[in-house]
């Protein structure tokens, strides 16, 4: 015994008791890992071999052999379809590309006529009228550039007319003072007919001023040279011819270009 009177047996079963208490304690833990950590059961050699996973190749796609059956042939009907709605889209096509080359001929002779009345250099609008309009009006497009270097302006063709009323209407400085005398005094009567406008030098005058006025200037030309003293206002009827062949010219161009559209410029 040792010096506290208890046996020394007493002590060792004890110790036994708590030896089997942690060995039950320690294979609990180590079923539960087990159970719990499959590469722990495989370690020690108690776990089940994985299942080999059935891999089956997909069966061989059947090779396409290509079809040896000739496309069907299209109809009569069918075929006039197509041809019809080809037709439409080339109609349309051309109707657009003409609406578009009219739209630009027009601008270019509006611009012309603008520059002209204004009396200004036509510029840049000189090869334009000649890419659009010589090839079929070149009679035309060189009468309105030439036309443009020697400008005449309706206004002023209006001014200079009213300057030379006592010359046209008396005959100017080459008639004798007899010719004018008679001039005058057969004007004062003249009988005509109500539905005839009155041609007394006064009334051919006025009537060819309105005309001028109004933008006619090849009428207001015509009545002129009727007046007495038309060849002393040579200078002014030289300006009206010109100021008249312009304008013809650009009427012409106007109407080809609102008719045809012009010749497109080359690409």
């Amino acid at each position: 015994m040792n010096g506290s009177g208890t046996p020394s047996g007493m002590g060792w079963g004890a110790r036994l008791l708590i030896a089997f208490i942690l060995i039950l304690a320690g294979a609990a833990a180590t079923v539960w890992s087990l159970a719990r950590y499959e590469p722990a059961a495989r370690f020690f050699g108690i776990a089940p071999k994985p299942s080999q996973a059935l891999i089956t190749s997909p069966a061989p796609a059947a090779t396409q052999q290509p079809s040896t059956q000739p496309a069907p042939t299209p109809t009569p009907p069918q075929i006039a379809q197509l041809e019809n709605r080809i037709a439409q889209v080339e109609n349309a096509t051309e109707r657009a590309a003409g609406s578009a080359g009219r739209a630009d001929a027009l601008v270019i002779a509006f611009a012309a006529r603008r520059a002209i009345d204004r009396g200004v250099a036509l510029g840049y609008l000189e090869n334009l009228l000649t890419a659009r309009f010589a090839a079929q009006h070149q009679a035309a497009v060189a009468t309105i550039i030439t036309g443009s270097h020697q400008p005449v302006r309706l206004n002023d063709l209006i001014s200079e007319y009213q300057l030379l009323a006592p010359d046209l209407r008396s005959g100017g400085p080459q008639d004798s003072w007899w010719a004018n005398t008679k001039r005058e005094l057969g004007s004062l009567i003249q009988v005509h007919r109500a539905d005839r406008p009155a041609t007394t030098t006064e009334a051919r005058y006025n009537q060819a001023l309105l005309m001028l006025q109004s933008g006619d200037a090849d009428q207001a030309l015509a009545e002129t040279m009727r007046l007495p003293g038309a060849a002393s206002a040579s200078a002014w009827t030289t300006k009206a011819r010109r100021y008249v062949a312009v304008h013809r010219a650009l009427d012409e161009i106007e109407s080809a270009a609102l008719m045809t559209g012009g010749t497109p410029p080359a690409q």
